[in-house]
């Protein structure tokens, strides 16, 4: 507990306990540098409604030299590579400096999708059959679908944006996907054909489930970023107790993953059978990502999303001086 005196100076302004800006972080060198410039000015632009708020852009994974640990918080709005699978936010933490997000461990434990889905299995939540392989060692057609069948998704065990995805419905043409692939970790699993879920959490608490509904029958890259191409049901309709297990389970995979501040968690619903897909750490943040429609079913719209999604933050940086200032 704070002494009245130290109350005293914090009424004062002698001791500084919030950060004077916000810097966000984005672009990037990935394959998903793109979608990380569009979210990067869009919660920048929310952010500064209510901070003062620094769009740095980063061309190389290194971490700017200009941020002052005692004077700002960051915001990462990075997408996949050097940005949500824990090297940015292990250079932040060994700067001292205090962001947004979930931290080094729990980001790089969400990119690996294949070591969330062991996290779902031991938590009883529902995955589909699958199997991991080093792209410089693919497996044969024939022992792929002798394990998990002939309808199935490939795709790299650390990206996101659903890049490098690709859905195969028959022996040849997963002989041809396999037969391209010579780098990388990558997942081959079932594919489930059923309606496509995701729901936000914020502060370790689900909000509203959305429902996606591609055109193509397929939520891929294009169907995710072509204007008209997929229709977004927010909050979905469902049935109460299956609402309810589909926010419980995200709950859960969020505290069990070890996340924190804020994650996007996908599922698919088979009938009543529901199937763990991905948790996403740094998800879209435009105002029409999936994030925000989550979030709007709770009554938030975007800028007042973005506040509560630096809150946490902002009080970890107010404990942290009000901590370094007693001592």
């Amino acid at each position: 507990m704070l002494c009245s005196a130290m109350w005293n100076l914090l009424k004062k302004g002698q001791i500084v306990a919030n950060p004077e800006s916000i810097i966000v972080l984005y672009g990037g060198v990935g394959s998903e540098r793109e979608v990380s410039l569009v979210s990067g000015e869009s919660i920048g632009k929310a952010l500064a409604v209510n901070f003062e708020v620094e769009l740095l852009r980063l061309d190389a994974e290194a971490l700017p030299d200009s941020i002052n640990a005692q004077r700002s918080i960051v915001f990462p709005a990075l997408h996949g590579a050097f940005g949500e699978d824990g090297r940015l936010q292990a250079l932040l933490e060994a700067a001292g400096i205090e962001y947004c997000g979930s931290d080094s461990v729990a980001s790089k434990l969400c990119m690996a999708k294949d070591l969330t889905k062991t996290i779902a299995r031991n938590l009883g939540i529902g995955v589909p059959e699958a199997m991991v392989f080093d792209g410089t060692d693919a497996p044969l057609a024939d022992a792929v679908i002798a394990t998990l069948g002939t309808s199935l998704v490939i795709k790299p065990t650390d990206q996101g944006s659903s890049v490098g995805l690709y859905f195969t419905e028959h022996r040849s043409a997963l002989g041809v996907t396999l037969s391209q692939i010579h780098s990388g970790n990558w997942l081959i699993e079932q594919r489930i054909h059923g309606r496509e879920l995701t729901v936000g959490v914020l502060k370790g608490a689900a909000m509203g489930v959305v429902e996606i509904v591609s055109a193509s029958g397929v939520y891929d890259y294009t169907a995710k970023y072509t204007a008209g191409s997929t229709e977004y049901r927010y909050p979905a309709e469902l049935e109460s107790e299956l609402e309810a297990r589909i926010k419980a389970q995200a709950e859960a995979l969020f505290d069990a993953c070890g996340c924190r501040d804020f994650a996007r968690i996908d599922f698919l619903l088979d009938g009543s059978q529901l199937y763990f897909l991905e948790v996403n750490t740094l998800p879209g943040l435009t105002a029409t990502s999936l994030l925000p429609k989550s979030a709007s079913c709770m009554g938030f719209n975007f800028e007042s999303l973005a506040r509560e999604l630096v809150t946490p933050a902002i009080e970890r940086f107010a404990a942290r001086e009000i901590k370094e200032f007693g001592e």
